[in-house]
Protein backbone atom coordinates (compact mmCIF):
# COMPACT_ATOMS: atom_id res chain seq x y z
CA UNK A 1 0.00 0.00 0.00
CA UNK A 2 1.21 3.49 -0.81
CA UNK A 3 1.61 6.44 1.54
CA UNK A 4 2.23 10.02 0.44
CA UNK A 5 4.28 12.11 2.88
CA UNK A 6 3.90 15.85 2.40
CA UNK A 7 7.23 16.91 3.89
CA UNK A 8 10.83 17.73 3.04
CA UNK A 9 13.40 14.93 3.00
CA UNK A 10 15.65 14.59 6.06
CA UNK A 11 18.31 17.27 6.25
CA UNK A 12 21.30 14.93 6.48
CA UNK A 13 22.64 13.09 3.44
CA UNK A 14 23.36 9.81 5.22
CA UNK A 15 20.82 7.00 5.04
CA UNK A 16 17.16 6.90 4.05
CA UNK A 17 14.53 9.24 5.42
CA UNK A 18 13.43 7.80 8.80
CA UNK A 19 9.71 8.08 7.96
CA UNK A 20 10.15 6.13 4.73
CA UNK A 21 12.25 3.55 6.55
CA UNK A 22 9.79 3.10 9.42
CA UNK A 23 6.73 2.84 7.17
CA UNK A 24 8.61 0.30 5.08
CA UNK A 25 8.75 -2.00 8.13
CA UNK A 26 4.97 -2.22 7.86
CA UNK A 27 5.09 -3.01 4.15
CA UNK A 28 4.03 0.52 3.19
CA UNK A 29 5.60 2.22 0.16
CA UNK A 30 6.15 5.84 1.15
CA UNK A 31 6.99 8.77 -1.13
CA UNK A 32 8.07 12.27 -0.08
CA UNK A 33 6.90 15.44 -1.78
CA UNK A 34 8.36 18.73 -0.42
CA UNK A 35 5.63 21.21 0.40
CA UNK A 36 7.36 24.30 1.75
CA UNK A 37 10.17 26.66 0.85
CA UNK A 38 11.92 28.71 3.50
CA UNK A 39 13.25 32.25 3.29
CA UNK A 40 15.50 33.23 6.18
CA UNK A 41 14.95 36.61 7.77
CA UNK A 42 16.48 38.94 10.39
CA UNK A 43 19.74 37.00 10.60
CA UNK A 44 21.73 40.03 11.75
CA UNK A 45 19.18 40.64 14.48
CA UNK A 46 19.34 36.98 15.40
CA UNK A 47 23.10 37.00 15.93
CA UNK A 48 22.92 40.32 17.76
CA UNK A 49 20.59 38.69 20.29
CA UNK A 50 22.75 35.56 20.47
CA UNK A 51 25.69 37.83 21.23
CA UNK A 52 24.05 38.97 24.49
CA UNK A 53 23.14 35.83 26.47
CA UNK A 54 23.25 37.91 29.64
CA UNK A 55 19.98 39.53 28.56
CA UNK A 56 18.02 36.26 28.43
CA UNK A 57 17.11 33.33 30.62
CA UNK A 58 17.33 30.73 27.87
CA UNK A 59 16.51 29.74 24.30
CA UNK A 60 13.41 28.19 22.72
CA UNK A 61 13.71 26.54 19.29
CA UNK A 62 10.36 25.74 17.68
CA UNK A 63 11.62 23.93 14.57
CA UNK A 64 14.75 22.64 12.79
CA UNK A 65 14.60 25.71 10.52
CA UNK A 66 15.44 27.97 13.46
CA UNK A 67 18.69 26.01 13.88
CA UNK A 68 19.38 26.35 10.17
CA UNK A 69 19.18 30.12 10.61
CA UNK A 70 21.84 29.98 13.31
CA UNK A 71 24.06 27.73 11.20
CA UNK A 72 23.86 30.27 8.37
CA UNK A 73 25.00 32.96 10.81
CA UNK A 74 27.90 30.80 11.97
CA UNK A 75 29.25 30.34 8.46
CA UNK A 76 30.91 33.75 8.84
CA UNK A 77 34.32 33.18 10.39
CA UNK A 78 34.10 36.05 12.85
CA UNK A 79 30.70 34.91 14.17
CA UNK A 80 31.80 31.28 14.29
CA UNK A 81 34.84 32.28 16.32
CA UNK A 82 32.78 34.36 18.74
CA UNK A 83 30.38 31.45 19.19
CA UNK A 84 33.05 28.84 19.85
CA UNK A 85 35.19 31.05 22.11
CA UNK A 86 32.54 32.36 24.48
CA UNK A 87 28.91 32.50 23.38
CA UNK A 88 28.33 28.75 23.26
CA UNK A 89 29.61 28.33 26.80
CA UNK A 90 27.55 31.27 28.08
CA UNK A 91 24.36 29.90 26.53
CA UNK A 92 25.08 26.41 27.83
CA UNK A 93 24.59 27.49 31.43
CA UNK A 94 21.04 28.51 30.48
CA UNK A 95 18.20 26.15 29.44
CA UNK A 96 17.66 25.44 25.74
CA UNK A 97 14.14 24.19 24.99
CA UNK A 98 13.05 22.36 21.83
CA UNK A 99 9.71 21.07 20.57
CA UNK A 100 10.86 17.73 19.16
CA UNK A 101 13.67 15.22 18.67
CA UNK A 102 14.70 16.46 15.20
CA UNK A 103 15.24 19.96 16.56
CA UNK A 104 17.04 18.54 19.59
CA UNK A 105 19.62 16.76 17.43
CA UNK A 106 20.41 20.00 15.58
CA UNK A 107 20.76 21.89 18.86
CA UNK A 108 23.39 19.36 19.90
CA UNK A 109 25.26 20.00 16.64
CA UNK A 110 25.87 23.63 17.62
CA UNK A 111 27.12 22.56 21.02
CA UNK A 112 24.07 23.20 23.20
CA UNK A 113 22.14 20.78 25.41
CA UNK A 114 18.41 20.57 24.58
CA UNK A 115 15.55 19.76 26.91
CA UNK A 116 11.81 19.29 26.42
CA UNK A 117 12.17 17.29 23.20
CA UNK A 118 9.69 14.66 24.41
CA UNK A 119 6.90 17.25 24.62
CA UNK A 120 6.16 16.85 20.89
CA UNK A 121 4.12 20.01 20.34
CA UNK A 122 4.15 23.68 21.29
CA UNK A 123 1.30 23.46 23.82
CA UNK A 124 3.02 20.76 25.87
CA UNK A 125 6.36 22.52 25.60
CA UNK A 126 4.81 25.74 26.90
CA UNK A 127 3.49 23.84 29.92
CA UNK A 128 6.95 22.35 30.40
CA UNK A 129 8.66 25.73 30.35
CA UNK A 130 5.94 27.32 32.53
CA UNK A 131 3.87 30.15 31.11
CA UNK A 132 4.93 32.67 33.81
CA UNK A 133 8.44 32.98 32.37
CA UNK A 134 8.69 36.07 30.10
CA UNK A 135 9.71 35.28 26.53
CA UNK A 136 11.03 37.27 23.59
CA UNK A 137 10.39 35.81 20.14
CA UNK A 138 12.14 36.51 16.84
CA UNK A 139 10.90 35.28 13.46
CA UNK A 140 13.90 34.09 11.44
CA UNK A 141 12.18 32.42 8.47
CA UNK A 142 8.90 32.44 6.60
CA UNK A 143 7.22 29.60 4.73
CA UNK A 144 5.98 29.69 1.17
CA UNK A 145 4.72 27.03 -1.21
CA UNK A 146 7.48 24.91 -2.71
CA UNK A 147 7.87 26.00 -6.37
CA UNK A 148 7.59 22.40 -7.64
CA UNK A 149 4.70 21.34 -5.39
CA UNK A 150 1.83 21.32 -7.89
CA UNK A 151 3.92 19.59 -10.57
CA UNK A 152 5.21 17.01 -8.07
CA UNK A 153 1.71 16.18 -6.87
CA UNK A 154 0.37 15.85 -10.41
CA UNK A 155 3.27 13.61 -11.38
CA UNK A 156 2.81 11.39 -8.32
CA UNK A 157 -0.91 10.90 -8.86
CA UNK A 158 -0.55 10.24 -12.59
CA UNK A 159 2.27 7.72 -12.13
CA UNK A 160 1.35 6.01 -8.85
CA UNK A 161 -2.37 6.58 -8.55
CA UNK A 162 -4.31 7.44 -5.40
CA UNK A 163 -2.32 6.58 -2.24
CA UNK A 164 -3.91 4.63 0.58
CA UNK A 165 -2.87 7.34 3.04
CA UNK A 166 -1.72 10.95 2.85
CA UNK A 167 0.25 12.47 5.73
CA UNK A 168 0.37 16.17 6.51
CA UNK A 169 3.21 17.56 8.59
CA UNK A 170 2.05 21.14 9.15
CA UNK A 171 -0.98 23.43 8.84
CA UNK A 172 0.93 25.15 6.01
CA UNK A 173 1.00 21.82 4.20
CA UNK A 174 -2.78 21.64 4.48
CA UNK A 175 -3.06 25.19 3.14
CA UNK A 176 -0.81 24.60 0.14
CA UNK A 177 -1.64 20.98 -0.77
CA UNK A 178 -5.21 20.13 0.04
CA UNK A 179 -6.90 21.86 -2.89
CA UNK A 180 -4.56 20.19 -5.38
CA UNK A 181 -5.05 16.80 -3.76
CA UNK A 182 -8.84 17.15 -3.83
CA UNK A 183 -8.77 17.90 -7.56
CA UNK A 184 -6.38 15.04 -8.33
CA UNK A 185 -8.27 12.49 -6.20
CA UNK A 186 -11.83 13.27 -7.26
CA UNK A 187 -14.47 11.07 -5.61
CA UNK A 188 -11.84 8.52 -4.57
CA UNK A 189 -10.64 10.96 -1.89
CA UNK A 190 -13.28 9.49 0.45
CA UNK A 191 -11.25 6.26 0.56
CA UNK A 192 -7.96 7.93 1.46
CA UNK A 193 -6.85 7.75 5.11
CA UNK A 194 -5.59 11.18 6.10
CA UNK A 195 -2.98 11.38 8.84
CA UNK A 196 -1.44 14.26 10.80
CA UNK A 197 1.93 14.51 12.52
CA UNK A 198 0.39 16.35 15.48
CA UNK A 199 -2.78 17.92 16.93
CA UNK A 200 -2.32 21.35 15.33
CA UNK A 201 -2.07 19.82 11.86
CA UNK A 202 -5.05 17.57 12.63
CA UNK A 203 -7.10 20.63 13.60
CA UNK A 204 -6.20 22.32 10.30
CA UNK A 205 -7.40 19.27 8.35
CA UNK A 206 -10.63 19.03 10.32
CA UNK A 207 -11.25 22.75 9.84
CA UNK A 208 -10.98 22.14 6.09
CA UNK A 209 -13.60 19.39 6.34
CA UNK A 210 -11.18 16.47 6.06
CA UNK A 211 -11.67 13.56 8.50
CA UNK A 212 -8.41 12.59 10.21
CA UNK A 213 -7.88 8.84 10.47
CA UNK A 214 -4.86 9.10 12.76
CA UNK A 215 -2.72 11.62 14.59
CA UNK A 216 0.75 10.54 15.66
CA UNK A 217 1.04 10.18 19.43
CA UNK A 218 4.33 12.09 19.17
CA UNK A 219 6.03 13.54 16.08
CA UNK A 220 8.29 10.56 15.42
CA UNK A 221 8.52 8.09 12.51
CA UNK A 222 7.70 5.23 14.87
CA UNK A 223 4.49 6.71 16.26
CA UNK A 224 3.33 7.85 12.82
CA UNK A 225 3.94 4.41 11.31
CA UNK A 226 1.99 2.72 14.12
CA UNK A 227 -0.94 5.12 13.63
CA UNK A 228 -1.08 4.68 9.85
CA UNK A 229 -0.79 0.89 10.17
CA UNK A 230 -3.76 0.84 12.56
CA UNK A 231 -5.78 3.15 10.31
CA UNK A 232 -5.15 1.01 7.23
CA UNK A 233 -5.51 -2.34 9.00
CA UNK A 234 -7.99 -1.84 11.86
CA UNK A 235 -8.56 -5.60 12.17
CA UNK A 236 -4.84 -6.45 12.21
CA UNK A 237 -2.81 -4.14 14.43
CA UNK A 238 0.18 -6.38 15.12
CA UNK A 239 3.59 -4.72 15.08
CA UNK A 240 6.31 -5.69 12.57
CA UNK A 241 8.89 -8.21 13.70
Amino acid sequence: MKVLLLKDPKDKDTGPDPYIKELGLYGLEATLIPVLSFEFLSLESLFEKLSHPECYGGLVFTSPRALEAIKICLKENSKKEAWSKSLQQMWNIKPTYVVGKATASLVEEIGLTPQGEKCGNAEKLAEYICSSIPLESLTVYQTTQHPDLQESLSSYFSQQGIPASIVFFSPSGVKFCLQHIQKLSGDVINHVKFAAIGPTTAEALEAAGIPVSCTAGSPTPQDLAVGIHKALHPQNCSLPK
